[in-house]
């Protein structure tokens, strides 16, 4: 060890606010990960300055020394652990959990970077001047390769077997070599789209000359006007500067229809991120980009924290969007991240949605956004008409009433294709004995269990819970009835209506295997599946051009609720579920069951539309003093004793009523006041200004136990977005 003590400032996975201090024996560059002495183990960590300087009355003879450093380089490079550092103070979250959920698992568990060599297969001259017709039908898998690659080099790591195989004779006969990967400028296709119409012309040409400085720009179309190609044609432009682009999108379900028309309009620079991938490709996904060779990276929330050292646009996408949303742990909203992190790097940030969430217009409004108006479909299309089916007094089947299944029948018969959404998966939602009054509830929940009757199981979806189905009921022996639909019940009911149709249910119990969704996906835009039942996964993003008509089963779900935002996301589904009908020349039609017909939100809605709504939503909050107007948080306990997790909040209030520009409201049992065997407390904070809300959060943190101890557990959710 030096005369002079080194000593390394370190943040590990721990539920502690701060860092942690050892000795190193040479200065360590800060985003290196070491392995350090914690508690009676070890753990890895990450470093953040070594500035010589122990903790306010620490004694470095005391530390305990570094035990191993892991990287020669840092993984993080400094402005990827500034946005980190923000988040985790934006937030109150311990940074330590923040910096580890930015990594892939191998390097949280300590493991090498792979060797970050690429290889990408190229045409030669001689297979540029070949004319591969001939191979068609004698060698279709060399005709086909050599079509790809007149397109853009192809990633040798992408490749089948058998098209790796297939190369290696294609280069015994000099037509491709394997080569260094690019810089990804130099395999744009040269594929530029269709011809833009004026409203997207002008957006791009606005957003095209801001390039080169932050600024946040909400592009608002309606569904099927061609946000998408707003999109490409500013990726083309900064890919062409060879700089990256992050596309942050909020659902799984969005990726694979995403990464392939991007590939297929830019190339091989496209590559994705989402926590559906193995664990091996999300490394190199998370490598290919911190490493530049990866142009644009389209992934979902977590995503936003992968390093891009030549990071040149932001593209979020369905902005509005709940997932982007992260509701355990450390409680982060993507798209502010982004925001933040472009604005640090001097870069736009691109938003697109057709239903804005109120925060972003509320920015328009205090010109902190630019706002662009697509308000056309493109190439023609027109928006489907909209209508209020009145289910009161009518026969129904499964859910269904006579007027849809009639409309159903039309358009199938007509060729197109039906889109039914229940936001309910599942072959109903209660068990129940009409003799006795027994219902199925979980044992760990407030809640009652759901029936999945096709593998014969009543399962909680809160917590996880399952049983056997019963034969019948477990007090008197009488026969057990369901109540309500499911998606799966939907899907039952259609088989025995409409048997020569084919059928596609998507939801989380259908697409759990890899790969799944993707072929359910290509069978409902190959027309196969004519019907198609699915739940919130299919409401956005997707592009299906023989939908004509679409069936909103349940509007009512979320027209009554204690959450002051019910309303908002109720009308951004209803406008987002509807916008997958009529996309191309087929009119397309919407028609919405409903038992409460007249209610203002509905008639709002479809009379003026989503724009007239949000602003009336607008005043409405601006009254009440409810976000986005008002800064506020949740301050959430729970524990197995709920007087425990109660007492703790009692606690929370009496400091936050110490403070200034804030009024803590509650505590309160949360909606669901068990969970998991766990009872549930809550309290809503409003605050005058920001500043004061987070001057109030500190004290808070600093005023109470640590996050987590023993049993309890509590967190703070700044700007939240669900009261559950």
């Amino acid at each position: 060890m030096p005369d002079s003590p080194v000593i390394a400032q370190v943040a590990v996975s721990a539920p502690l606010l701060g860092h942690f201090d050892y000795l190193a024996d040479r200065p360590l560059p800060p985003g290196v990960r070491v392995r350090v002495p914690f508690g009676r183990g070890e753990r890895i960590g990450v470093v953040l300055a070594t500035d010589g300087v122990a903790a306010e009355g620490l004694d470095p003879a005391r530390l305990k020394p570094v035990a191993e450093v892991l990287d020669e380089q840092p993984l993080l490079p400094p402005a990827i652990l500034a946005v980190l550092r923000w988040a985790a103070g934006y937030y109150h979250a311990p940074l330590g959990e923040v910096i580890f959920q930015a990594l892939p698992l191998a390097l949280r568990e300590g493991q090498p970077l792979p060797d970050p060599r690429q290889v990408v297969w190229t045409l030669t001259d001689e297979g540029s001047a070949f004319s591969p017709e001939s191979l068609a039908k004698r060698a279709p898998r060399q005709f086909e390769l050599l079509r790809r690659l007149r397109e853009s080099p192809l990633s040798h790591q992408r490749l089948s077997p058998a098209d790796r195989q297939a190369l290696a004779t294609m280069q015994q006969k000099g037509w491709v070599a394997r080569c260094a990967r690019p810089p990804v400028a130099a395999v744009m296709t040269a594929d530029a789209g269709p011809a833009l119409n004026p409203a997207q012309q002008a957006a791009v040409a606005g957003i095209g000359t801001e390039l080169d400085r932050f600024g946040v720009h909400l592009l608002e179309g309606v569904t099927g006007s061609g946000k998408t190609e707003v999109y490409l044609a500013l990726i083309r432009q900064v890919l062409g500067a060879g700089r990256q682009v992050l596309v942050l999108v909020p659902e799984i379900a969005l990726t694979p229809q995403l990464t392939a028309r991007f590939s297929q309009r830019l190339g091989e620079v496209v590559d994705c991120l989402h926590s559906g991938m193995a664990d091996s490709a999300r490394l190199r996904a998370w490598q290919g980009a911190a490493e530049g060779r990866t142009g644009v990276l389209i992934g979902t929330r977590s995503a936003v924290f992968v390093p891009m050292p030549k990071l040149g646009l932001v593209v979020v996408d369905e902005e509005h969007d709940g997932s982007l949303k992260q509701q355990e742990g450390f409680r982060y909203h993507a798209r502010d991240v982004a925001s933040w992190r472009a604005s640090q790097a001097g870069v736009p940030v691109l938003l697109g949605s057709a239903t804005p969430s109120l925060e972003s217009l509320w920015n328009v409004d205090r010109r902190r956004y630019r706002h662009w108006l697509l308000p056309e479909r493109a190439g023609g299309a027109r928006l489907p008409a909209i209508s209020v089916l009145d289910m009161r007094r009518q026969r129904v089947r499964g859910g269904l009433s006579d007027k849809l299944v009639e409309r159903m029948r039309h358009h199938l018969l007509d060729g197109g294709q039906v889109l039914l959404f229940l936001n309910r998966r599942g072959y109903a939602p209660a068990l129940l004995c009409h003799a006795c009054g027994w219902v199925a509830e979980c044992r760990h929940c407030d809640a009652g269990m759901t029936l999945h009757r096709r593998a014969g199981e009543l399962r909680c979806h809160h917590c996880g819970a399952f049983s056997r189905q019963p034969s019948a009921c477990p007090v008197c022996r009488a026969p057990l009835s369901s109540a309500g639909q499911g998606t799966e019940q939907i899907e039952e009911v259609l088989a025995a209506l409409f048997p020569e149709f084919g059928i596609e249910r998507v939801d989380r119990d259908t697409v759990s295997r890899r790969g799944s969704l993707e072929k359910r996906l290509a069978r409902i835009r190959d027309g196969e599946a004519r019907i198609v039942i699915g739940t919130q996964m299919l409401a956005k993003g997707h592009d299906f051009p023989g939908m004509s008509l679409v069936g909103i089963i349940d509007a009512d779900q979320g027209l009554f609720s204690g959450d002051f935002r019910a309303s908002e996301r109720l009308a951004q589904l209803v406008i987002q579920v509807a916008g997958r009908a009529g996309r191309a020349e087929r009119p397309g039609e919407v028609l919405i069951q409903s038992h409460q017909p007249d209610h203002p939100l509905l008639q709002t809605l479809i009379a003026q539309g989503y724009p007239a709504f949000a602003r009336q939503l607008l005043a409405e909050r601006a009254a009440a003093g409810l976000p986005p107007q008002t800064p506020a948080a949740v301050v959430r306990a729970d524990s197995p004793d709920g007087g425990e997790a109660k007492g703790l909040l009692e606690q929370a209030a009496e400091v936050l009523n110490g403070c200034e520009g804030v009024t803590p409201l509650g505590p309160v049992s949360a909606p669901m006041a068990r969970r998991a065997g766990r009872h549930r407390y809550q309290m809503f904070v409003q605050a005058r200004s920001r500043p004061a809300l987070h001057a109030a959060l500190d004290q808070l943190l600093a005023g109470l136990p640590p996050l987590r101890r023993g049993r309890l557990r509590w967190s703070v959710d700044v700007d939240p977005l669900d009261m559950y």
